[in-house]
C-alpha cells in the first residue's frame, strides 16, 4: 500500500530492509483504520491514504533500526509489568481508601544505562504506566520520577525493569 512514490521529499536510499518495515507499518496502520472504522466502499480509499501518509510520517520521524527486538525476552517482561501493575494498583487504591496509611511523596532520579533515545523513552513511558510512579523529566543524570512512596524501593525496582527490557532490545541499543 506504500511504494516508493508515497516517500516524497529526499530519501538517502531505499534498502530492503526500509521497504520491509514499511510495508509492515503501513499494513499496521490499515488494519487499525479497518478496526475502527471499517471497509466501507468510501472509507478504504481515505484508510489507504491515512495508512500510507502515516508511514511516511513514521519512517521519517523513527526510521527502523539495525535490530530486531528479542522476542524471547518480551514474556518476561510483559509477564512483569502485569504483576506489577496488580500489586502497585492494589497498594494506591489500598492507600487511597485507607488515608491514615503514611505516604511519603517525592522525586528520585534512576540512574539509567540506557542512552537517550527511543529505547530511554520506551522504558520511561512503560515504568509510567505503574501506578504510583510517573517519568517526568529525562536529563543527564537519569530519569527523574515522581513517586507516591520513596520508601517502598522504587529504585531497585527500576533497576530491574531496566534490566528486563534491556532483554528485550536489540544487541545494537543496548549499552
Amino acid at each position: 500500500c506504500c511504494g516508493a512514490s508515497a516517500w516524497g521529499g529526499r530519501v538517502d536510499k531505499i534498502s530492503p530492509r526500509l521497504i520491509r518495515a514499511a510495508v509492515w507499518r503501513c499494513s499496521g496502520y490499515l488494519a487499525l483504520w479497518i478496526a475502527l472504522i471499517g471497509v466501507g466502499r468510501a472509507d478504504l480509499p481515505v484508510g489507504i491514504a491515512a495508512a500510507s501518509g502515516a508511514t511516511w510520517l513514521s519512517i521519517r520521524l523513527l526510521p527502523p533500526g539495525d535490530g530486531r527486538l528479542n522476542l524471547a525476552g518480551l514474556p518476561r517482561l510483559v509477564a512483569r509489568f502485569a504483576w506489577q501493575a496488580l500489586v502497585a494498583g492494589v497498594e494506591v487504591a489500598r492507600c487511597a481508601f485507607s488515608p491514615a496509611l503514611p505516604l511519603n511523596p517525592g522525586f528520585v532520579v534512576h540512574p539509567t544505562r540506557l542512552p537517550r533515545g527511543p529505547a530511554r523513552n520506551a522504558f520511561a513511558s512503560i515504568s509510567s504506566l505503574l501506578p504510583g510512579t510517573v517519568a517526568v523529566r529525562d536529563d543527564e543524570r537519569g530519569l527523574l520520577y515522581h513517586c507516591l512512596d520513596t520508601r517502598k524501593g522504587v529504585l531497585s525496582s527500576l533497576a530491574a525493569d531496566e534490566a528486563e527490557m534491556l532483554c528485550v532490545l536489540p544487541r545494537s541499543e543496548r549499552p
